[in-house]
């Protein structure tokens, strides 16, 4: 079995800041590219962010500048630093990692709940 609990979201002001956590645990052997994504009411979920094990990052255009993805392997956990924050912002931001079990040969995408990030005054 494989788990991803994410953590750190939270109400904001705009303008603030915010670091989510997403940390994966169980039979894990490889844990190669782990993924920020992001869904609001009403809308697609969409790509904030990757980071491959090697560590490099891809962002969307809309939080270039603004948020910064990283990862520790020794910890197996995804981070995602949130500043300058707006109000567009505001969704269920939710971890994924591919990840190859002990055992197994091939990578499977797994998936977190979510944490719910709200930008507001």
């Amino acid at each position: 079995q494989v788990q991803l609990v994410e953590s750190g979201g939270g109400l904001v002001q705009p303008g603030g800041s915010l670091r989510l956590s997403c940390a994966a645990s169980g039979s894990i052997f490889t844990l190669n590219t782990m993924a920020w994504y992001r869904q609001a009411p009403g809308k697609e979920r969409e790509l904030v962010a990757d980071i491959s094990i090697g560590g490099s990052t891809n962002y969307a255009d809309s939080v270039k500048g603004r948020f910064t993805i990283s990862r520790d392997n020794a910890r197996n956990t995804v981070y995602l630093q949130m500043n300058s924050l707006k109000p567009e912002d505001t969704a269920v931001y939710i971890c994924k990692a591919k990840i190859r079990r002990v055992g197994i040969t091939v990578y499977v995408d797994y998936w977190g709940q979510g944490t719910q990030v709200i930008v507001s005054s």
